[in-house]
């Protein structure tokens, strides 16, 4: 019984220069179950040593060769998975093995879609609605078995209802806390790719920060401090009300993690040119001199919900979106972002803007 094909190449040498035009790695098993032609994508993916070989030899990840062997079998397309991992990352394709003619014979050419970003995207959306959902549900747990007992053991015990309502009112202020940043967190994200213009004085913002945080810099026993350093101005082409809200995160933060070491320094100068931005930039440094963390949590402390310290974190009141906002807002003014700490040496944060001319 003869196999149906969905294409007909009877011309080798086009067939090659077609294939070597796609994109995505591309590979042609022939009838002979031995790979004919591999474009340079495919190349690249397996090596350049596959033409002749067996195609088990070459494609081997079996979910892979069951498809191949489905699609000669019964002469239809078949669709698979391929993930390659190495070292540095993981790589997911879709995989589409479809029968064709190739030289008046019967063959496979079977498709390598990247889909990694697709799958990672996916996966944050799906680590992103769990960690939501965990963060709300221990105060909203917690709510619950406070109003039950209020309504219960505790109705005419005033001292215990005075305690348990102020238990209440503090999970629910952290409940609108964690509402407000996923809703500041969205709200940047949707003008990530929209470039804020308007002219901002940055020296003058962190002071007008700094003023407004006092109270609970002096509640928590930490004193805070500006520094003015370079000549000139330090204006930066941005949004005020985001790059306040990135002063105000990283400056809670310190007061909040690194109250210990008792002072938290602000240093906004001018930079006569910055390599990155080709031009002069603006420098902004929040310092705290407190316990400090390890650097091995430096590259994922801007990932959303991610803590040094989850049980200290919750204690004073973090929602673990303070510094995933403070990286959006610098991203969309095209600026830079920096961590620095050590254990015992407190922790730096930095950020470099492209200044106004």
């Amino acid at each position: 019984m003869a196999r149906p094909f969905s294409k007909s190449i009877s011309d080798t040498g086009l067939c090659a220069a077609i294939l070597a035009g796609v994109p995505m790695p591309l590979v042609l098993v022939s009838a002979d179950e031995r790979i004919g032609i591999m474009n340079p994508a495919a190349v690249e993916l397996f090596g350049s040593n596959g033409e002749g070989r067996h195609y088990v030899t070459v494609l081997r990840q079996p979910g892979l060769l069951a498809a191949v062997e489905q699609a000669f079998r019964d002469g239809s397309e078949v669709a698979a998975r391929y993930v390659l991992t190495d070292v540095a990352r993981e790589m997911t394709y879709r995989v589409r093995a479809v029968p064709v003619a190739h030289g008046g014979e019967g063959g496979i050419l079977v498709s390598f879609e990247d889909v990694t970003d697709l799958e990672r995207a996916g996966q944050m959306r799906r680590d992103f609605v769990a960690n939501v959902s965990h963060e709300l549900k221990t105060p909203l747990t917690a709510l619950l078995g406070f109003i039950e007992t209020l309504r219960g053991a505790a109705r005419n015990d005033a001292a215990a209802r005075d305690r348990f309502l102020a238990i209440m009112e503090r999970e629910a202020e952290r409940m609108n806390r964690l509402v407000s940043d996923l809703l500041s967190l969205s709200r940047v994200e949707s003008s990530a790719r929209q470039r804020p213009r308007d002219p901002v004085a940055l020296d003058d913002l962190a002071q007008s920060t700094l003023n407004a945080l006092r109270t609970l810099a002096e509640g928590e026993g930490v004193t805070l401090e500006l520094e003015r350093q370079g000549d000139g101005g330090v204006t930066v082409p941005g949004d005020a009300d985001q790059l306040q809200q990135v002063l105000t995160n990283l400056v809670e933060n310190a007061i909040k993690y690194g109250r210990d070491g008792g002072r938290v320094t602000v240093r906004v100068g001018r930079k006569a040119r910055e390599l990155a931005f080709r031009g002069p930039a603006v420098e902004l440094v929040v310092e705290d001199y407190g316990e400090g963390f390890d650097p091995v949590h430096i590259p994922r402390l801007t990932e959303r919900f991610y803590r040094v310290d989850t049980h200290r974190s919750r204690a004073v009141g973090g929602t673990g979106l303070g510094l995933a906002i403070a990286k959006h807002i610098v991203n969309r003014h095209r600026g830079r972002f920096r961590i620095e700490s050590e254990p015992g040496k407190g922790a730096r944060f930095t950020v470099v803007l492209p200044a106004s001319e």
